[in-house]
């Protein structure tokens, strides 16, 4: 089949290229770089089956000359402790709508990349893709993301009840792995590889007890192509994640990568940043989900444990020439 990826040379995007292309499908990728990097989609620019275009999907006309089978929407601007709450919700917003008229258009499936932040801070662990949403207050921005990834959420259902559109929504939990962003933006296991790699202190925001479930990008991957290549998941939504037993705390995660970097004995240097140096800012306690249902419908099955999973992140890590 023919996939068109929004956001193609970031971490996702980049990667599942690579997969797809790799299985004998063909790809048409549409980033603008405000977040990916040309580094990442190097090893497939002059592939047969692909092909990149260089837009904004803000921009007028921008996906008029694709045409394909199903459409995976990836670009998304993130929680605004890395950018603004303006740009999240406007441009989350605005981008979702114009991949869906092209996908109503084409008659196209919309694969659209939602979060595991639209569980919020619901203490009922762990979390199935029925479970409440819980968000703090609406005073503080940090909510804006996932109350983004809410909307698109509703508003694909929506299109589907009175205009039949065709989707699948996946809620991703803690992706990590080679062509991750090295910046906050691609979650605190790039940014501790990186300040680890250069002898600087591992910054750790609020006092570290927060827990995550991380995702090995080969498994997110798997999961994602599940979702593109079975009917079975036509009008669904499927957690995307790791082993629920692999939750960690940051603390932990710091600790651990200190000593895959820089040996079992090492001794780490850590820097607790309070959360008011981010304003108003509110962080969730523990994210753990259940994969039940994407075992069951799509045979997904994670292979990677964390350390194994950053080991082959560090080594990428190590190896990086810059751009």
């Amino acid at each position: 089949m023919k996939v068109i990826i929004t956001g193609v040379a970031g971490f996702m995007g980049s990667n599942l290229a690579i997969r797809l292309l790799g299985a004998g499908h063909s790809v048409i990728g549409i980033d603008n770089f405000s977040y990916g990097s040309r580094r990442n989609i190097k090893a497939i620019e002059d592939h047969p089956d692909f092909q990149f275009k260089e837009c904004d999907l803000l921009e007028k006309n921008c996906l008029e000359d694709c045409q394909g089978d199903i459409l995976v929407h990836l670009a998304s601007q993130k929680i605004p402790r890395y950018s603004s709450a303006m740009r999240t919700l406007v441009e989350n917003g605005k981008m979702l709508e114009v991949v869906i008229q092209k996908c109503l258009q084409d008659k196209m499936r919309l694969v659209f990349a939602s979060t595991s932040d639209i569980y919020g801070k619901n203490p009922i662990l762990p979390y199935t893709e029925d479970s409440d949403s819980l968000l703090g207050p609406s005073t503080v921005k940090r909510w804006a993301y996932a109350l983004s990834k809410i909307y698109g959420e509703q508003l694909l259902q929506a299109y589907n009840q009175d205009h039949e559109l065709s989707y699948t929504i996946m809620r991703f939990f803690g992706s990590y792995g080679p062509n991750q962003n090295l910046t906050w933006w691609g979650g605190p296991q790039s940014v501790f590889i990186q300040n680890c790699l250069d002898g600087k202190a591992l910054e750790i925001h609020g006092d570290g007890s927060q827990t995550r479930t991380f995702t090995f990008v080969d498994d997110t991957i798997d999961g994602i192509y599940k979702c593109i290549t079975q009917a079975e998941a036509t009008n669904e939504i499927f957690n995307i994640a790791g082993d629920p037993e692999s939750e960690i705390s940051i603390y932990d995660l710091a600790i651990l990568i200190t000593k895959l970097v820089n040996g079992k004995d090492a001794k780490p240097n850590i820097k607790f940043i309070p959360y008011e140096t981010f304003g108003k800012y509110e962080d969730v306690k523990r994210r753990v989900p259940s994969i039940d249902k994407i075992k069951k419908r799509l045979g997904f099955n994670p292979q990677h444990n964390l350390e194994d999973g950053l080991r082959k992140t560090i080594e990428w890590q190590k190896n990086l020439k810059p751009e």
